[in-house]
């Protein structure tokens, strides 16, 4: 949205959840008065805008072509959003590649843009705080906090780890998991409260602004990534840009911005991930290391500048 802002373009958020059908959002085009439209997920944005009376553009979300397409329905639907839509917005050529080979008529009017990373760290962030309201001893500096940070759904699944990191808890107190996301499913949400009670060493906290967010990750020791399935996490670019190792799942969307060692670490298993975290810990030269290559990584291939070039150039097609 401050890409098109700082373009001259008025442009307001709707969240899709709210809307069920074209028809809500026909009206709400019409009333409104806006002259062009920008869907983030082909199926969850895309679907609202089929026979849109205005032109629209398409963002890519990462579950619509990784796991979206599996279901008939969603695939039909997603290609006849595909087919209406002036422009299509991959994250990686990966993602444009599997898009292509479902809907190859659209193969030209899907461009590759990896998101751009801005961090913005409070300076008035109270770390003490925040650890007493996640009931986190903060008396000691062997502190190990990993961070979590993942709306709250499935296709997340922040409890991957949660019983593998307890026993790791109990048996070195120092080490903690908060888990912080929005309560995207609510169902879910009280499966993650209920399990995360009985689990030692495991916090669900407070959503937060992301400029707090942005300053807690700084004082965490690392960023950690669960999902089944993912576009491109702003989360583990963010912290990447912070200067914060990340440990994600060996999933296609986070293997293409983690090279394993390199820039970050994959584990493809919970008991992997506490055997990689160790190495982090014990192992401060790997752990220095690997927070430069990544920022080095950040700032050549996710370039804040390019993608609002990039986006303010599509918005012209509309």
């Amino acid at each position: 949205r401050n890409h098109l802002h700082a373009a001259g373009h008025i442009c307001v958020l709707k969240d899709a959840f709210r809307y069920e059908s074209p028809t809500e959002i026909a009206n709400l085009t019409s009333t409104e008065k806006f002259d062009a439209a920008l869907a983030i997920h082909l199926y969850k944005g895309g679907r609202l805008l089929q026979g849109s009376r205005i032109p629209f553009g398409i963002i890519f979300g990462g579950t619509d072509v990784n796991e979206d397409i599996k279901c008939e329905d969603k695939h039909r639907a997603m290609g006849a959003v595909l087919e209406e839509a002036r422009f299509a917005v991959a994250f990686t050529m990966k993602m444009k590649e599997l898009a292509a080979a479902e809907w190859p008529d659209a193969h030209k009017k899907i461009y590759v843009q990896t998101q751009g990373i801005m961090t913005s760290p409070s300076e008035t962030f109270d770390w003490y705080g925040f650890l007493q309201n996640a009931d986190i001893p903060s008396g000691t500096d062997s502190l190990h906090m990993f961070l979590l940070i993942c709306g709250l759904r499935r296709v997340k699944d922040p409890l991957y780890l949660v019983d593998v990191f307890s026993d790791w808890h109990r048996k070195d107190p120092t080490v903690h998991l908060g888990i912080i996301g929005p309560a995207v499913d609510p169902l879910f949400t009280n499966e993650v409260k209920e399990k995360v009670k009985r689990a030692p060493g495991v916090h669900l906290l407070q959503e937060m602004p992301q400029d707090d967010l942005h300053a807690a990750m700084k004082r965490c020791f690392a960023v950690v990534n669960s999902s089944i399935s993912e576009g491109m996490s702003a989360a583990i670019l963010e912290a990447m840009d912070l200067d914060i190792p990340v440990l994600a799942r060996n999933i296609p969307g986070n293997a293409a911005i983690i090279k394993h060692k390199e820039t970050g670490l994959l584990f493809s298993n919970p008991q992997e991930f506490v055997v990689l975290s160790k190495s982090l810990m014990y192992d401060p030269i790997l752990k220095r290391e690997i927070v430069t290559r990544a920022k080095d990584y950040v700032k050549k291939h996710h370039s804040w500048e390019s993608e609002r070039e990039t986006y303010q150039n599509l918005v012209l097609k509309l």
